[in-house]
């Protein structure tokens, strides 16, 4: 959940509202995050909700999502913000939407490790997107190691038109990495003053790791502080790591008929 003892989704936003809101897209991730206009740009994708919730997602194949099991609460309808050659932003369908059976709400509220991890599928590819393959972090974890966030969520705490755009930052991680969750910080800051991190509307984007050359998705954005773990952002960011996870995502698209 990006911000303590909140929800990620600003539940005041109607999904009319963020279409409005994203008609001019402005930034996201706060902390002067760079906007990302490369493959990865292109493969983050904004999901809205039927109660007002926005939350990122990444496309993992040409039809499926990966965002994080908070973002999808039950009860509620989902669709995906694709903009037309006028940069108009159009709703698309969410054809069906899972979360990960071990998932936990108040565990991610407490910021716990949790299986904060869901899959939606559309009806059809997105025109103009691309994919990033999925696969789990390196091991042995270490603090320090080298991560890349990027979401579409706000660059000021609360003002919910301050999101819409891809934008991408690089972090390391602290404390005590591992398969259960990674604790990120921005290293010019080290959570002492507010730096580069997630916040509202950045939960369920991807974590990235260089593997061989490659840009790989390794984890999902789940929560964040501010400076000092104090409520917000900018201070720490917290990831669901897709070790113990890839398993069911890999076998709950084949049953969806999309192969990994």
């Amino acid at each position: 959940m990006i911000q303590t003892g909140r929800a990620l989704a600003m539940a005041a936003l109607t999904s009319s509202l963020i279409a409005s809101a994203f008609i001019s897209p402005a930034q996201a991730l706060v902390g002067g995050a760079e906007r990302d206009q490369s493959a990865l740009g292109r493969a983050v994708i904004t999901i809205v909700g039927s109660r007002g919730n926005f939350c990122s997602g990444t496309l993992i194949a040409p039809t499926l999502v990966l965002s994080a099991a908070h973002c999808v609460t039950p009860g509620a309808s989902y669709k995906i913000v694709q903009y037309d050659a006028d940069r108009q932003p159009q709703l698309l369908a969410v054809k069906r939407v899972a979360d990960h059976p071990g998932f936990n709400a108040q565990g991610i509220k407490a910021h716990r490790a949790s299986a904060d991890v869901a899959l939606l599928q559309l009806s059809d590819p997105l025109p103009g997107r691309t994919t990033l393959p999925l696969g789990i972090p390196t091991e042995p974890f270490q603090a320090g190691q080298s991560y890349t966030i990027a979401g579409i969520g706000v660059a000021a705490r609360g003002d919910g038109k301050s999101g819409g755009t891809v934008r991408s930052a690089q972090l390391v991680s602290t404390s005590h990495p591992g398969k259960l969750q990674i604790r990120l910080l921005d290293p010019a800051t080290n959570n002492e003053r507010p730096g580069l991190g997630a916040c509202t509307g950045d939960s369920g984007g991807p974590v990235l790791q260089q593997q061989n050359g490659r840009t790989i998705v390794i984890g999902v954005i789940s929560w964040s502080t501010g400076a000092k773990s104090a409520a917000g952002c900018g201070g720490l960011t917290g990831v669901t790591p897709l070790t113990l996870y890839r398993d069911w995502i890999v076998q709950t698209a084949k049953a969806w008929g999309v192969n990994l």
